[in-house]
């Protein structure tokens, strides 16, 4: 049986993949660290690479930063930079890319950013914890988020909470220093490279994690930065999920989905139908187990992107039907996908040391109740075990982790449906803070869609806001969310059991008629 569930979580886990579009990275080969050894020796080698049919000098850097920057006998550690020298003879200023997580590198996707080389050099600095000589992986946390039983069961949390325990001290034991590695010392390394090559202001390109790197970046450095755009607005307190904003979120899906006249033949209230599937969910589909947690955790995972969002809604109507097929699935994928999905060590020392509450009741405030069924499963998950074993990292000031007034010319990017920044952190946080903020609204867009499906409307915004202060939003256009599903959870799920099925009938059939062949052949061997 559990050879059977792999298989078949295996292909979904596969589908996925290719559903949201993910694939491996161009990888680069960098250079030995520089014989100078101080916070700050840079080393690195020069390149060509094409992006969008323009050839472009690339500088792959290895620089050298000290881990724990208050302590004097702190080891050093090695961070990649990538910068695209941009061809122009008059350029603008550098652009230093932030990208989302934490827990995710910042050396991805760097072709995705062709349209600002023509005038700009794009800098990436790797993500000390993740990119570089020191990873902060935790395979005991990786083991334990999978649960003892039920998902949030009084056991898993204490578990989870005792698995980031245990690996904060096996780091610790291997010489890593877990309070070099907050969101203050990723800025301090960008300043550094910033120094390194040279530059006196650079702009700041940030999405969703990056935002509070950017925010916090320009109250410290006010003077290095040019200009900021800030995509998927993450302001301090936001790495936690609230379930009441979660909860109006899926009643702003529901609204869009009654508007859509083809999809409310399928459903007429989405959001009721959600609700009815959550409130009857079994503990089972066929042989297939289903944890009602995994399901709420994939559930918000998978509403980041329009594209499976639409998954998401499929399979909840089909279960409020009586078809819990596709529910089955998402709970099964929850152990191959989520568990791989973040390098967790960087990722608590981000979160943990900029937003960890003590005083808070994590699983009172995020677990389901009756206004809000769905709860805040992601904060459920990454925030209640810190109660029960946790993450020691020591929090950063208290200054950086409150909201500030900020003088720097800073773009907020949001979408209209982003469940993981939504567009009321921007407005309500952030934006009454900003002397010199814009703030845009991307219609029909979720936290991962910002860029795209009208990726010309972004460009012209980012672009034309570096070159002059004031974004050009003639391309923004509503962009019209698709809710239609050819091959959703649903159809996938019995699509794969049938073709699993088929197999061990094929193999029962060839081992019957196999020991048939033999017993004959013993049965003349004995006559002989």
């Amino acid at each position: 049986m559990k050879r059977i569930t792999s298989m078949l979580t295996f292909f979904f886990s596969i589908t996925i993949l290719l559903m949201t579009n993910c694939g491996k990275q161009r990888s680069f080969t960098f250079p030995q660290p520089s014989s100078e050894v101080y916070d700050g020796s840079l080393s690195s080698i020069t390149t060509t690479m094409i992006y969008a049919n323009t050839d472009y000098t690339v500088d792959l850097g290895t620089l050298t930063v000290r881990e724990n920057r208050k302590k004097n006998d702190s080891r050093y550690i090695h961070l990649p930079v990538i910068r695209v020298r941009t061809n122009a003879q008059k350029p603008l200023e550098p652009v230093f890319c932030l990208t989302g997580g934490p827990g995710m590198s910042n050396l991805e996707h760097v072709g995705m950013k062709w349209y600002l080389m023509p005038n700009h050099d794009i800098i990436m600095v790797g993500y000390r914890g993740i990119d570089g000589s020191s990873i902060l992986s935790c395979p005991e946390v990786e083991k334990a988020i999978k649960g003892t039983g039920n998902l949030f069961s009084e056991e898993s949390i204490r578990g989870l909470g005792q698995a980031w325990a245990k690996s904060a001290k096996r780091l610790e034991e291997e010489g890593v220093d877990i309070n070099g590695y907050t969101i203050l010392d990723v800025i301090e390394d960008n300043e550094l490279a910033r120094k390194a090559f040279g530059y006196e202001k650079i702009n700041l390109k940030s999405v969703s994690y990056g935002t509070r790197v950017a925010y916090l970046y320009g109250l410290i450095h006010p003077e290095s930065i040019h200009r900021t755009v800030m995509t998927a607005v993450n302001p301090p307190g936001r790495f936690i999920w609230e379930r009441d904003v979660f909860d109006e979120q899926l009643r702003e899906y529901s609204a869009l989905w009654a508007s859509d006249s083809i999809a409310a033949i399928r459903s007429e209230n989405l959001y009721a139908d959600i609700m009815k599937a959550l409130e009857n969910m079994p503990n089972h589909w066929l042989l297939l187990p289903i944890d009602e947690g995994k399901v709420r955790c994939v559930t918000f995972c998978l509403l980041f992107q329009n594209k499976t969002a639409a998954l998401v809604f499929d399979a909840f109507i089909a279960a409020s039907n009586g078809d819990y097929s596709g529910i089955a699935l998402m709970s099964l994928a929850y152990d191959y996908i989520l568990p791989g999905m973040f390098t967790w060590g960087e990722l608590a020392c981000k979160a943990v040391s900029a937003d960890f509450d003590s005083t808070r009741n994590y699983i009172t405030d995020m677990s389901p109740i009756e206004n809000y069924p769905m709860g805040a499963s992601m904060s459920e998950l990454l925030w209640s075990p810190m109660n029960r074993g946790g993450w020691p990292v020591h929090l950063i000031p208290e200054q950086y982790r409150k909201l500030q007034h900020s003088d720097v010319e800073i773009l907020l990017l949001s979408g209209s449906i982003d469940v993981g920044t939504p567009t009321r952190y921007a407005v309500r946080d952030l934006l009454p803070y900003l002397k010199n903020g814009h703030h845009v609204i991307l219609k029909g867009r979720g936290h991962m869609d910002l860029e795209w499906p009208n990726p010309e409307a972004s460009q012209r915004l980012i672009s034309s806001f570096y070159k002059t202060g004031v974004p050009d939003e003639s391309l923004n256009t509503p962009v019209p969310v698709n809710f239609t599903v050819r091959w959703g959870f649903p159809i996938l799920a019995k699509f794969f059991a049938t073709i699993l099925i088929l197999i061990i009938l094929a193999l029962i059939i060839i081992i019957y008629f196999t020991k048939r062949k033999v017993r004959k052949r013993n049965k003349k061997h004995s006559k002989v």
